[in-house]
């Protein structure tokens, strides 16, 4: 049986069972819409949680991220972990004690303030929609290597299945169909890594078998074998750093608040009966997290190795069939610039070169776009693009694995994906019925009409992240870091000083959150669009050389600074919601999540 085959099978089966489970824990409420119905067990909610936090960018992504960037791709590691235990000692105890639907819910009552709730939902939805752009662009990926359809035409099928289980079952459905997912997604980011694990050094565990030596009796390490790999193609080794160390801390930090401040994370703690729920779900979470995030170097340095072993210095006649499979995708490219018919990989860009010459072809040229130049001349001795978003997925075919393992990749590549946007577009949906016309614009809405309006929510939502799926802005892991900054810029001051720090008032909350969120937009339009470079200074480099990605945490600290600043010139809040800050402090008593 071919690889297509065991794809249409393996996909089939569990998309049956992801619409199954929707129709059976279809929402009759907006309670279950938007919290489950507050019953969740602990471990269901662990797993849960866990399929939520593992994005098309934890599966695909960054494996990716790491193979080619080796010990500076730790930064995601380490921030998207070390997030995830900030968030389960900082704030989720402490927000399900508050016991509100949504994170513009808390600050739209913690800071007593209509103005707060509208800069909070603006966020959420900022943060959201950047967030959605990267799973839609995973689940095109997978559609259209494994499924052999066109990108645009995988990422409106995709559009269809989140639609479904998220539009009728809400939360509630949301909750027990990413249980599955978890299920689905582990097994599949395990089995090709156990494998090809015992293949390259006879260890069956990966994270041990990446520290070994080579099953082929030489006595050398594997990492090495990539280290000199690296070197002898021009390129740092492996195991060595090139950024700087302002710029590691700074991304690590704005991973890691970012996180804490993530909404469709956050709000996964409410649908919990109590607060020591939310404790034990948010370990079991970071226990079933650890596991694909200690095997992800593993994996990064198996196909990496592989890689260079089977494409560089062959003929390009003598390629394997996954590499055409992925050159006709547009993920994968040559240049013969020498003209000597073999592979060529070096530091530098492949497509320094005029559009005209053919060096690729016209599939490729539009699916790359702007990353392909209309210079004349090359000043890059690299022939080979490899987008870095395809290492997990392609990792099975490189090592030569049957076809039901290949298979299984796609679909714990879509469980991923699906899983986390799903519960992005819930956070959008109530974001705009909950939120926004219930709170604002018609406090009077029933629930059936709130019901309605946040599935026609929902299903503008889908579109608009379908939009982002089509024309994919970056690299999954890239898109996805930024969403963390833009988090650590708006949300994580505001809810620490809301948690912490009774003092702090609507002013201050306000402006810190607006200011912060504006450096971080600006900053990323600079340097990720090429606006306002007439304008900012830096033009070739970044401030504080910060990229990006890191900037969040430089936005974060604006943020408290402004906060603090003008809370302390401004009225302190009321002394009932000072009262509500004092009580949440204290993790027992918690009644039900609920939007009044």
């Amino acid at each position: 049986m071919d690889v297509q085959m065991w794809t249409y099978i393996l996909v089939g089966l569990t998309f049956t069972l992801y619409i199954g489970i929707a129709i059976w824990s279809r929402a009759g409420s907006t309670k279950e819409f938007y919290v489950a119905g507050g019953g969740v067990s602990p471990l269901a909610n662990g797993m849960a949680t866990a399929a939520d936090w593992m994005s098309a960018a934890s599966f695909i992504s960054m494996a990716g991220i790491i193979a080619f960037a080796g010990y500076d791709g730790s930064v995601y590691l380490m921030g998207w972990t070390g997030g995830y235990v900030l968030l389960a000692l900082l704030l989720a105890p402490y927000l399900r004690k508050f016991g509100k639907f949504t994170v513009p819910d808390f600050i739209g009552d913690r800071y007593y303030s209509k103005t707060a709730r509208l800069v909070a939902v603006f966020c959420a939805l900022l943060v959201s929609f950047t967030y959605v752009a990267g799973q839609m662009r995973g689940v095109g990926l997978v559609f259209s290597r494994f499924l052999e359809v066109e990108i645009n035409t995988g990422v409106i099928i995709g559009m269809i299945i989140v639609l479904f289980y998220a539009v009728l079952g809400g939360m509630k459905g949301i909750t027990y169909t990413q249980v599955a997912q978890y299920c689905v997604l582990i097994f599949a980011f395990t089995v090709p890594a156990i494998f090809i694990s015992i293949q390259m050094t006879g260890n069956p565990i990966p994270q041990l078998g990446m520290g070994s030596t080579l099953a082929d009796g030489s006595g050398t390490y594997l990492l090495d074998k990539l280290d000199g790999l690296s070197t002898e193609l021009g390129f740092a080794a492996y195991t060595d750093g090139s950024k700087s160390m302002m710029d590691v801390f700074a991304i690590t930090l704005a991973l890691m608040v970012g996180t804490a401040g993530l909404p469709h994370v956050i709000v996964r703690f409410f649908t919990v009966k109590r607060v020591k729920d939310a404790r034990k779900s948010a370990g079991w979470a970071l226990l079933l997290i650890a596991i694909l995030y200690t095997m992800a170097p593993a994996v990064s340095v198996f196909a990496k190795t592989n890689m260079i072993d089977s494409v560089v210095g062959k003929s390009y006649a003598d390629q394997p069939d996954w590499l055409k499979n992925y050159e006709d995708l547009g993920l994968i490219a040559w240049a013969d610039k020498n003209g000597d018919g073999i592979v060529q990989y070096s530091p530098g860009n492949a497509f320094e070169g005029n559009k005209s010459k053919p060096m690729f072809n016209e599939k490729v040229r539009t699916a790359l776009g702007n990353r392909a130049t209309t210079n004349a001349s090359m000043t890059s001795a690299n022939e080979l693009y490899v987008d870095r978003d395809i290492m997990v997925l392609a990792n099975p075919e490189i090592a030569n694995l049957p076809g039901w393992v290949i298979a299984l990749v796609a679909a714990g590549a879509l469980a991923a994906a699906l899983s986390t946007a799903a519960g992005l577009l819930l956070v959008i949906s109530s974001s705009v019925s909950h939120d926004l016309i219930k709170k604002v614009v018609n406090p009077n809405i029933s629930e059936k009409g709130e019901l309605i309006a946040a599935r026609l929510s929902a299903v503008g939502a889908v579109c608009v992240a379908g939009y982002f799926g089509i024309n994919p802005p970056g690299f999954v892991a890239a898109v996805v870091a930024l969403a963390f900054g833009l988090a650590a810029a708006s949300f994580f001051p505001a809810i620490i000083l809301g948690i912490f720090y009774k003092r702090m008032n609507k002013e201050g909350a306000i402006a810190g959150m607006v200011i912060g969120i504006l450096t971080m937009l600006i900053y990323m339009m600079k340097y990720k669009l090429g606006w306002f470079d007439e304008v900012l200074p830096g033009k070739d480099e970044w401030w504080f050389g910060i990229s990006p990605e890191g900037f969040g945490s430089v936005a974060m600290l604006i943020n408290f600074v402004v906060s603090l600043v003008v809370c302390h010139f401004t009225s302190p809040p009321p002394q009932d919601v000072q009262d509500i800050v004092e009580n949440i402090r204290i993790p027992s008593g918690a009644g039900e999540a609920t939007g009044h």
